[in-house]
């Protein structure tokens, strides 16, 4: 008896390709982000920032990802509406 081999990936990759072409990488998103690279003290004053001037509730304030860099430093990317709507 024949083990059969992995099914054809032809498929997946045309589902795939169209897939890209109507939704392409960086397309338009409704949420305004800045990112920063700061020291652990100072990137925890403008994360206090931005939820004091854009508060959660309204604008849905978060930080969205952030990671530890040379030392002390925190890289961090803030997300929010761009209007309380």
């Amino acid at each position: 008896m024949k083990i059969p081999g992995p099914p054809p990936l032809d498929g997946l990759r045309n589902r795939i390709f169209r897939y890209r072409q109507d939704h392409p990488a960086g397309g338009k998103s409704e949420f305004v982000r800045e990112t920063f690279c700061l020291s652990r003290p100072e990137a925890r004053e403008k994360a206090r920032e931005w939820f004091t001037e854009f508060p959660k509730a309204a604008y849905w304030t978060e930080v969205e990802s952030w990671r530890q860099v040379d030392g002390d430093r925190i890289e961090f990317t803030m997300r929010r509406l761009p209007s309380a709507d």
